[in-house]
């Protein structure tokens, strides 16, 4: 199955777990809402939506099992919502608070957790590729039967690790899944600078592995294309690739402004399939669904991120001597030297979040 489109497939998605995916989509969707909001009220530094490609992002991770591993690229983060992380301790990771799990030394919405199997993303990008594959190979040869996800975006694959990744895991039927979202824009680089192949799926054909290529805007298609590989890989017959074809709505990251190089009507148009509005079409049509539930689930998801937010938001930053934890397996003396100078030095007093709102 090579460069096709909406495959044919006895993967169907139970209603429950469209409900299910629905739900965490619209989650994502306020989360993302609310946290660029805070980013440019100066109350974290930085941030990156999913706003257009919720559906290529977890309907695609949702096929996987819990104790598979997803190796991400920018914007599968929220998988580990949808996995059960607390959105406390996620929003930490934002803040890189005292809450961090990673002690605020990771790169802002750089999001990771090894309770839910889920590695942080490199801002150096496609190295997550060479290291999922690693991780595959490792699962074989312990006789595990775990399948790993390994998430790129369209302009990673002209990096070197995308082919590096491919070819080892073709050769060695390693058992992983690449995930392509092709949002179209590598920031401010389009997909036809990216390649001269007609779609990125095909070059699966150049490493011996099957191919396809979705609507990544319809969760259905996504599902069942990447729930398919995940089974091939899984029953040990190798990798996949699978292209999810969206688009990004929103800026690349809260750094960035589109307007200085793409055309507002092609955002517009891609705006009219929302893959949030496309899945609750899908529901409500089906009988699975309804305007009252939507209004009631959409006020308790605002309500659950603003108290998240309130939550990690209150938090203290990491304690100060933390930056010399971890370096060494015994600090050295030039640097308990460095430590107690830190400590004999007043704080510097953080304004809190009213007095940055505020300004």
């Amino acid at each position: 199955m090579t460069a096709t489109t909406n495959p044919e497939n006895a993967n169907e998605p139970s209603p429950a777990l469209l409900l299910r995916l629905y739900r965490e989509m619209v989650r994502l969707r306020t989360l993302d809402e609310r946290m660029m909001t805070l980013q440019r009220q100066g109350r974290v530094g930085f941030y990156g939506a999913c706003t257009g490609q919720e559906a290529a992002t977890l309907a695609s991770a949702i096929a996987f099992e819990p104790d598979d591993w997803i190796f991400q690229a920018l914007r599968e983060s929220s998988a580990m919502l949808m996995r059960g992380f607390s959105m406390i301790t996620y929003l930490c990771q934002v803040f890189g608070n005292e809450g961090d799990i990673t002690k605020g030394r990771q790169m802002p919405s750089h999001m990771a957790g090894r309770s839910v199997n889920q590695v942080s993303w490199g801002s150096c990008l496609g190295t997550q590729l060479p290291q999922a594959v690693g991780a595959a190979m490792a699962a074989r040869i312990k006789g595990e039967k775990m399948v790993v996800a390994a998430y790129t975006g369209d302009g990673a694959t002209s990096e070197g690790d995308f082919h590096v990744a491919l070819n080892f895991a073709g050769v060695f039927k390693a058992p992983v899944v690449f995930i392509c979202q092709n949002n179209h824009w590598a920031i401010s680089v389009p997909t036809s600078k990216q390649t001269a192949s007609e779609s990125i799926a095909i070059k699966a054909q150049a490493y011996g592995m099957p191919g396809v290529k979705v609507d990544g805007n319809d969760a259905v298609a996504v599902y069942r294309a990447v729930k398919a590989a995940v089974d091939r890989a899984r029953a040990g017959q190798g990798p996949s690739l699978v292209e999810c074809e969206t688009y990004r709505i929103g800026a690349h990251s809260s750094s960035d402004d589109p307007t200085r190089y793409r055309d507002e009507r092609e955002v517009e148009a891609w705006r009219k399939r929302d893959p949030i509005e496309q899945l609750r079409g899908k529901l409500v049509n089906d009988k699975h669904w309804d305007l009252p539930r939507d209004e009631a689930m959409r006020a308790e998801l605002l309500a659950e991120v603003n108290a998240a937010i309130d939550e990690a938001e209150r938090k203290p930053d990491p304690p100060r001597e933390g930056l010399f934890d971890d370096v060494y397996a015994e600090m050295p003396w030039h640097l308990r030297e460095q430590r107690e100078e830190l400590l004999a030095a007043p704080p510097v007093p953080r304004p809190d979040a009213k007095q940055i709102a505020g300004k």
